[in-house]
Parts: C-alpha cells; sequence; structure tokens
C-alpha cells in the first residue's frame, strides 16, 4: 500500500469533511492512480481546481500518483495569472457564458437581466447539460457536484449558497464578472438578445394607453417578446442597482 500526502487550499476545502480541512492528510492507494481520481473520490470537482502541484511542480490530471508523493491542490487564482504554469487545461476556465441546471432558475434570470448568456430550462437532463456545456463552450453552474464529476466536463462550478443573490455574488466573484455588466441587453425569459425596434413596426401588438404613452420599444431577436421603459422597467432599473450594489460590496 503506497502513501501520499495531500493538501487543499482556499474554497477548495467546502468540499472536504472537518478533519480535512485546511490541513495535510494522508492518501492511501494501491498502484498509480492518474491524480484525478483520488481529488474526485475525496469529494473535489475536478473543474474546481486550477492548479496541482506535486512535489513542488505543476503537474495535468493524467499525472500518476506515486509513494511519498506530497500533492498542493489549489482552487482558480482571483488576482495572480498562473496561466504560464497550469498543465490541466488548453483552454482558460474562464467564459463568460454558462448553462445552468434545474434548481437555478433564479440565478438565470439575475445573470440574463444582467446581459450575461445563460441557458436555462427545468427540463434539461444532467448529460444534456454536459453536451450542449462542451458543444457551446460554456461553464456549467449547479448545486449538484456530481454532475461536474463527468469526465469529459472540464469548465464548471459548484455553487454553495441556495439563496440566489448569495448564487450571483459567488458567480462575480469565481469569474470576475463585474466589468462585463451589460443590463436589459438580453432577454429574462429566453436569453436572445434585445435590440432596438421602430414603433409602427409593432405598433398593432401595443395596447391603446401604451400606444399614447410610450415611443422607444424593444425586441427579443429570440422569443419576439416586445420591451419598453414603462413601469416595469423602473421596477427592474431598482432591482439591479440593488444587486450591484451586492457584487460590489
Amino acid at each position: 500500500m503506497n502513501e501520499a500526502q495531500f493538501r487543499f487550499y482556499e474554497e477548495l476545502n467546502d468540499f472536504l469533511p472537518q478533519d480535512r480541512v485546511k490541513k495535510s492528510f494522508p492518501y492511501r492507494f494501491n498502484e498509480n492512480p492518474s491524480i484525478k481520481d483520488p481529488i474526485e473520490a475525496m469529494g473535489v470537482p475536478h473543474t474546481e481546481v486550477d492548479l496541482i502541484i506535486v512535489n513542488g511542480r505543476s503537474v495535468g490530471f493524467d499525472y500518476r500518483l506515486k509513494d511519498k508523493d506530497f500533492v498542493s491542490v489549489y482552487p482558480v487564482f482571483e488576482t495572480i495569472d498562473i496561466s504560464p504554469i497550469v498543465k490541466l487545461r488548453d483552454k482558460p476556465l474562464r467564459k463568460n457564458a454558462f448553462i445552468l441546471d434545474v434548481h437555478l432558475g433564479k440565478l438565470a434570470k439575475m445573470l440574463r437581466m444582467l446581459g450575461f448568456d445563460t441557458m436555462y430550462r427545468n427540463d434539461y437532463d444532467d448529460p444534456e447539460i454536459v453536451q450542449l456545456g462542451l458543444k457551446e463552450r460554456r461553464i456549467i453552474l449547479t448545486r449538484d457536484r456530481r454532475l461536474l464529476h463527468a469526465k469529459h466536463v472540464t469548465h464548471g462550478y459548484c455553487i454553495r449558497s441556495t439563496i440566489p443573490e448569495e448564487q450571483l455574488q459567488e458567480i462575480f466573484r469565481r469569474f470576475e464578472l463585474e466589468f462585463n455588466i451589460r443590463p436589459f441587453y438580453r432577454c429574462m425569459i429566453c436569453n436572445g438578445l434585445i435590440s432596438e425596434i421602430e414603433k409602427d413596426a409593432i405598433i398593432h401588438r401595443l395596447e391603446p394607453k401604451t400606444k399614447l404613452y410610450y415611443h422607444e420599444f424593444y425586441r427579443c431577436g429570440g422569443c419576439d417578446r416586445i420591451y419598453w421603459k414603462g413601469t416595469h422597467y423602473d421596477a427592474l432599473m431598482s432591482r439591479f442597482e440593488m444587486m450591484k450594489a451586492k457584487i460590489c460590496n
């Protein structure tokens, strides 16, 4: 029986039992498994990992664990560019397009409201989410860490909070999104792009009072929904300002 020492850093400790949090601990194994296997066996999704150091050097997920190895496992670095030494992925983890699982409908609406490309349906199953995430190079957001254990998933994040506003803060911290906000750029219903349209082109679809009092209109290119700056717009702007204040604090 071989033995290696593991140490997980920062938020990766969220996935560990208390007796392994923020400390080195032994891991016993037979033969020489790829290092990805014990990391996920300990409950840490591989998509959460951005750097693995073994005996002082960066390694990839295909590294074969050896007796007496000392393994340090790190999450995404927020302020330091470690790309020259990372050997885990061919492509950067961060990409501002998402696909969300069935439990994150409210978060999907908030991300769309802030202008982020966000796929969501309440009937997606796990294989479909993985397939679409890979095909369209989307980051998978989920509360189910098992979804991120899928072999081919490379871009994903396991959300900790159950509260939508806190979930949004997590995403903004994790992917540094604050400089990419484009409010009301996407439809909250279908994720389509919203663009301005002449009033005359949709006047037949408007209620009499809407025709009378409003003159600027916008249409979703996906579901054809019509938007204008009525009382609902003021309410959305108020909600947007509240979200932005929480994100920036």
